[in-house]
């Protein structure tokens, strides 16, 4: 069967229904608004008459753009009027007894054509689909909002829908203007899958006293390159929204430990403490901007440092660290084994510093790791050892501010705060593609597009060396006998053969 869609309806005209209308019309298909409250649907169009008309004045549309829009959008009295659609989009409340009972009555109104499609966010497709008469023709189609602005959408094929119906709609989504990527029917699709593992870890790394708030959002935001930290994320999005969804995957996946959710934002969601919509979050809002970020700290030059003796997992991480100290005129100690008052500044993967001390047999008080996963161009991130003492972290801290750049200081952590985040975000990329959910391709353009990610997370492995995250994860696993950093088979394959993790074997 082929599909030819020139008219669609839009069932719910909240904000994200409304941004799906919204492209629909601009995009030239006769587009349907109807919602069960009285007069909802006439409001939303006029609504989005007004947003045409800011658009106009922004110059970003046309004003025969702005009423050929207008006249595309027609207001639906009741579900009957929708009878002649070729697709109907639900964007109802998320329960599936309601979306279910909707798409049964749908049936008995729309011709067996009708493609009939859910926004839902977090649902089964095929449950939703599982009392329709026809099942074949039940889709996810999944925007995010605000719609206009977040150029992706998922579609997703539930277990009997119709191959045909998903290339229709990755048509349509290209003529919406959006990037469709194609995902099976399971917990959390692609994008909200893919989210898990950024916030639930920077949790984990808070709740064992690895480091504040502040300056774990600093290392994730202007060291590794987030658009947001993960706490600032999580106040932006609401709990409300965030904490729910985290324990949606879990369950879904049947207590899987990747997906653990956090005993902190359960609590801060029963104290109604959501984040910026309640001015109050894992920051202060109520002054309008943020508040309670504790500033980067810096330490002065010194009037003398130790030699550096330098150990590194990597080699080029050790010249790394050799070129900055010689541009800051910091003597190198070059010996085999650290001279008696030497500064051992280790680059170490998956551990921490005690471990890496007992590994190399270094003097535990004059110890700093340093993390190189990210680069030190703009950002460091040091640790020293439990029985560091002032003097040397006073030091290792000194020689990294030299140049004015920020330098985070945190406790011991096996794997620092980047390694670890990064590390369970690849990892889990890798992991959606060893189960088919989607094509590598889709997964990297999701994440980027959807989470706003610098890049997607397989591609993100290639990038900064498989090896490196192998080496992470393993090392991790074995010191915490976690099952949650335990590594894909689809990294470990690739490692094994020197592959890039982008590669996807064709049979």
């Amino acid at each position: 069967m082929t599909y030819d869609i020139k008219s669609l309806a839009v069932i719910g005209v909240g904000i994200m229904g409304s941004g799906i209308a919204q492209i629909a019309a601009q995009s030239g298909h006769r587009t349907y608004l109807y919602d069960t409250k009285d007069g909802a649907a006439l409001q939303a169009k006029e609504k989005l008459a007004a947003t045409f008309q800011k658009l106009v004045e922004k110059n970003k549309i046309t004003v025969e753009q702005a009423e050929s829009a207008n006249q595309h959008l027609i207001v639906a009295q009741q579900l009957e009027d929708l009878k002649s659609c070729d697709l109907i989009v639900e964007a109802i409340v998320e329960r599936l007894d309601i979306k279910q009972g909707l798409m049964q009555q749908l049936e008995q109104i729309v011709s067996d054509t009708t493609i009939l499609a859910s926004n839902t966010s977090s649902l089964s497709i095929t449950a939703i689909a599982a009392n329709c008469k026809l099942p074949e023709r039940v889709v996810g189609f999944h925007f995010f909002n605000p719609v206009p602005l977040m150029k992706v959408v998922e579609v997703i094929q539930g277990l009997k829908t119709d191959q045909q119906i998903i290339e229709t709609l990755c048509q349509l989504s290209h003529a919406f203007g959006h990037r469709p990527v194609i995902a099976k029917d399971t917990p959390g699709f692609i994008i909200n899958h893919a989210g898990r593992a950024y916030g639930t870890e920077a949790l984990k790394i808070l709740n064992e006293n690895v480091s504040d708030i502040s300056e774990i959002d600093r290392i994730l935001r202007d060291g590794v390159g987030f658009r947001m930290g993960p706490f600032e994320l999580m106040d932006l999005t609401g709990l409300d929204v965030s904490h729910p969804v985290m324990e949606s995957i879990y369950h879904q996946y049947y207590e899987e430990a990747r997906y653990k959710p956090n005993p902190l934002t359960k609590q801060m969601l029963e104290a109604k403490q959501l984040g910026r919509k309640v001015k109050q979050g894992f920051y202060s809002y109520a002054i309008g901007s943020k508040s309670g970020e504790k500033p980067a700290q810096y330490v002065e030059a010194l009037t003398k440092y130790p030699s550096v003796w330098i150990a590194a997992d990597f080699a080029e991480d050790k010249q790394r660290i050799e070129d900055y100290l010689i541009q800051h005129n910091i003597s190198l100690d070059t010996g085999e084994h650290p001279q008696a008052e030497s500064l051992c500044l280790v680059a170490c993967y998956g551990e921490d510093t005690t471990q890496t001390i007992k590994r190399l047999h270094l003097n535990p008080e004059h110890t700093v790791a340093i993390d190189l996963l990210y680069g030190i161009e703009k950002h460091r991130t040091l640790m020293p050892s439990l029985r560091t003492t002032s003097e040397y972290r006073q030091a290792a801290h000194s020689i990294f501010n030299l140049d004015g750049a920020m330098v985070s200081m945190i406790n011991e952590s096996i794997g620092f705060v980047a390694q670890r985040v990064l590390a369970m975000v690849i990892n889990l990329g890798c992991d959606i593609a060893q189960q088919n959910i989607a094509s590598v391709d889709d997964i990297n353009a999701a994440v980027r597009l959807g989470l706003g990610y610098p890049f997607g997370p397989i591609e993100w492995g290639d990038q900064i060396g498989s090896d490196k995250i192998l080496l992470i994860l393993n090392r991790i696993s074995a010191l915490t006998y976690d099952p949650r950093y335990r590594p894909s088979p689809w990294l470990q394959r690739r490692v094994a053969l020197n592959l890039p993790l982008t590669f996807n074997s064709e049979y």
